[in-house]
């Protein structure tokens, strides 16, 4: 049985992406500041964590990583994003956005890779975007910290090689909560008809690949990142309203 923490996994992809490690047969930890949710896997362990506070972050996967007497698996998913233009970005939001979706995957990654380091074994992984790597309206400081866990991704796997396997999930648009908290079911559509797919990603469709990036079947990549948008980015016409929802 796998150990692995999963961060931001109460809603959206990070809570698929527990369920299906855990479906698996693996023990999970959610490392996630908000409670998960009352229907959620009993037998998913959870523990109060804010990700853009590293002393909390090293706390919590040297407690799992005591308990369970080694680590396996870490996916830095937790993340947040305002949907408003860049003239209207204030410096308090931006630094907040910065500091989970970018230095909570840096400060995971390290506290989990001293362990996995030490033992010659193990596989980080992140959600980054496809709007890490080309620009989309009214996300400017989520777009630049989505491109910052890409170059995260490349960087780790060249100092962590060849013992510690390292990759990111670059999703499109997927249908998360918190998705529909900032898009009408007009602005959805609008989505949808960019999409070649024609529709939003399932958060169980993106855990499917973190599922496989952790598994043998993959022993052979890191430094990669791994693109699910539908067709979105194949070509000239993208979605400029969608992004992926951590």
């Amino acid at each position: 049985m796998r150990t692995v923490i999963v961060s931001g996994a109460s809603s959206g992809i990070g809570r698929a992406t527990a369920e299906r490690f855990a479906r698996g047969g693996d023990h999970v930890v959610n490392l996630d500041i908000n409670p998960p949710p009352a229907d959620g896997d009993p037998g998913i362990g959870w523990i109060e964590t804010d990700v853009a506070d590293w002393a909390s972050v090293r706390q919590a996967v040297d407690r799992v990583h005591d308990e369970r007497g080694g680590l396996d698996v870490v996916v830095a998913n937790a993340g947040i994003s305002l949907r408003r233009p860049a003239l209207e970005v204030s410096e308090e939001s931006a630094r907040r956005v910065l500091e989970v979706n970018l230095l909570g995957v840096l400060g995971l990654w390290q506290s989990a890779a001293r362990h996995m380091v030490a033992r010659r074994a193990g596989v980080l992984l992140a959600t980054s975007s496809v709007n890490g790597g080309r620009g989309y309206p009214f996300y400017a400081d989520y777009n630049a910290s989505k491109a910052g866990v890409a170059a995260l991704c490349r960087t780790f796997a060249l100092e962590l090689s060849p013992h510690v396997r390292v990759a990111c999930v670059s999703p499109g648009a997927v249908l998360t909560p918190m998705q529909r908290a900032e898009y009408t079911d007009e602005m959805l559509d609008e989505v949808n008809r960019r999409i070649p797919a024609g529709r939003h990603a399932a958060p169980e469709e993106i855990a499917g690949a973190f599922h496989y990036l952790a598994s043998d079947d993959a022993r052979f990549m890191t430094g990669q990142e791994l693109v699910i948008d539908g067709g979105e980015t194949a070509g000239a016409t993208t979605a400029v309203f969608g992004h992926d929802d951590d």
